[in-house]
């Protein structure tokens, strides 16, 4: 199977209002060109060099997002072009984002992370952080920095049960926040392994990588 028709395959089985993230880390630019030329225009990486790189060879209707943990000195790099940013886990980096953006005159779409998965791995904030920041006077402050979702990662393990019950929690999180800042609409969980689970717990992106690129290569 070629990489256009794995995305071809994965999005006819993705119901309306699910947007798919193609997750191209670590793969040459011949291959997303494959796939953008399929007409798939959203990539997801996480390493910020990479990312820039990728940006300046490839076409400038892509929109890229920063999937990965991003630490704030490397906020001023995706500033000019990234279009949304998943792992936003302290205020201290929204603050960040919202500084760099103003320098280029941009609002840079962002969604929180929740910490939901068992094993400690994973950043992101915890429930009650989440609730302090939603009801905090900062939101207000930050305007080029927009909070549009929150984001999650399940424990990487076979038990699906577990999956579900993580992505059951973040929905339901996801619902009182939505109650307080009705202008946030994303719910992004799910990946290659995961992402079905994750759909029928309420996701509305996914991140999907090896399904559509093949296995990655970390060497």
């Amino acid at each position: 199977m070629t990489i256009t028709d794995n995305l071809a395959r994965i999005k006819k089985g993705l119901p309306p209002g699910v947007e798919l993230v193609a997750v191209s880390k670590t793969k040459p630019v011949e291959d997303i060109l494959r796939a953008y030329n399929s007409g798939h225009l959203t990539f997801g990486e996480n390493k910020v060099q990479e990312m820039v790189s990728k940006w300046e060879q490839l076409p400038k209707d892509i929109q890229w997002h920063m999937i990965g943990h991003l630490q704030r000195n490397k906020v001023k790099y995706l500033a000019e072009f990234v279009s949304l940013i998943h792992g936003v886990d302290s205020l201290k980096l929204l603050r960040e984002i919202d500084k760099q953006a103003k320098k280029h005159n941009r609002v840079i779409k962002c969604l929180l992370q929740v910490h939901i998965a068992e094993e400690d791995t994973k950043f992101g904030f915890d429930p009650d952080e989440l609730n302090e920041l939603v009801e905090s006077k900062e939101l207000p402050q930050l305007p080029n920095a927009q909070i549009v979702g929150l984001m999650g990662m399940a424990t990487f393990t076979e038990d699906q049960l577990q999956i579900r019950r993580e992505f059951k929690a973040l929905k339901n999180l996801f619902d009182a926040v939505n109650a307080q800042l009705p202008e946030i609409s994303i719910l992004s969980m799910g990946m290659s392994g995961d992402y079905e689970i994750a759909i029928e717990e309420g996701s509305t992106m996914v991140r999907i990588g090896s399904s559509i690129f093949g296995s990655r290569n970390y060497s």
